[in-house]
């Protein structure tokens, strides 16, 4: 699910589904005909899984900005993958404790492989050791169970985060709310880190002016392109070498929406990447940090200033990108983007039926379906 870093993304930041659908597939699968989950039941796991991450997640305020210790997926994600799992199983309450402190044992990766092909193993390994974690809990296994406490002296989940300060959540009744009820999630448009969102609109905002200005696209007029992004060291990448790499680079994102008009899953192939005009256009690049700036998926802009050879300068900005939760996809935007990515390895009708088992999983009656 985050090999082509298009996923879902949250904020506080991380990637919530793909650290717990694959795991609650395998786990409907797993069980006995006679027991197997409804779509319902299918659905209530899954918002736990995301519950748990994003609590955790507002329990940090150093989780608000763009991570720079831990992939968020590996740690708050292989939790919710544990508590997704445990709820789909029925575990009982000491079970669901156990199985979220055998998972705090099973998580965790650095953010330096950001941008490596190591990356999606973050993700993957989340949601398969959430299941093992709580697979144990319900054979008997035992962990700590206040291992999401803040206890002086004894580092427990508290080991991933600088500033932690968990709160007592009130029991679930008639007015619990979910925190994705509160706030959407985003989905991206073309494959890459979510904060190459805003720089892309703000590129084709820029690319639409200069086109009105001078007839065409025509790089030869530009002199400089100066980005105005936040301080993120491992998405600041000025001449990518490989896909991965290409996709966390401001830069490069940039520079292609320019070129062509577009980013899409074509901007991420050898061919593309090491394209001589693309190159140049990076090699006229020029990065400024704006202390209004923030790191932060909630507060920070993208934007786009080509300064000409004739002395005029034209500028685009985006604070908030087609896709943000401030601005979901339509049900059309998702649905085109799903069909475009199953149709690299499934039929049409079988996108079609999974388009609408997904669309009645509340009235599924064997979520194993799916």
């Amino acid at each position: 699910t985050h090999s082509m870093d298009f996923d879902d993304t949250w904020h506080p930041a991380t990637h919530p589904s793909g650290a717990i659908l694959p795991a609650l597939l395998a786990a409907s699968q797993m069980l006995p005909p006679n027991t197997k989950p409804n779509g319902l039941d299918f659905l209530l796991a899954f918002n736990v899984g995301l519950e748990v991450q994003g609590r955790l997640m507002h329990f940090s305020t150093e989780a608000h900005d763009i991570p720079k210790r831990f992939h968020p997926p590996s740690v708050v994600g292989t939790l919710g993958s544990a508590a997704a799992t445990a709820k789909l199983l029925s575990l009982s309450s000491a079970q669901c404790c156990h199985a979220l402190g055998i998972a705090a044992s099973l998580a965790g990766a650095p953010m330096a492989n950001a941008a490596t092909q190591a990356k999606p193993l973050h993700v993957g390994n989340a949601t398969r050791l959430g299941l093992e974690a709580a697979l144990l809990a319900g054979r008997g296994m035992e962990a700590n169970p206040l291992i999401l406490d803040d206890i002086p002296g004894c580092s427990g989940f508290s080991a991933f985060y600088s500033v932690y300060q968990p709160k007592p959540l009130s029991a679930p009744g008639e007015n619990h709310e979910f925190l994705l009820e509160k706030q959407d999630i985003a989905f991206k448009r073309f494959p890459a880190h979510l904060g190459m969102h805003w720089v892309v609109d703000a590129a084709l905002s820029v690319r639409n002016l200069f086109i009105n200005y001078a007839g065409s696209f025509s790089p030869s007029l530009i002199r400089t392109i100066m980005l105005k992004i936040p301080v993120s060291k491992y998405i600041n990448r000025p001449f990518p070498s490989s896909e991965h790499q290409a996709r966390h680079s401001f830069q490069f994102n940039a520079c292609a929406a320019l070129l062509d008009g577009e980013v899409g899953l074509g901007s991420f192939s050898e061919s593309s990447i090491h394209r001589q005009e693309l190159r140049e256009l990076l090699g006229k690049v020029v990065v400024e940090h704006p202390e209004d700036n923030v790191a932060n998926f909630d507060k920070m802009y993208g934007e786009v200033a080509l300064l000409l050879h004739s002395g005029d300068d034209l500028t685009g900005k985006c604070d908030t990108f087609y896709g943000h939760w401030r601005k979901p996809l339509s049900k059309e935007s998702l649905l085109k983007k799903f069909r475009s990515n199953a149709s690299h390895v499934l039929p049409e009708e079988k996108i079609e039926a999974i388009i609408t088992l997904v669309d009645n999983l509340e009235n599924l009656s064997d979520s194993s379906q799916l």
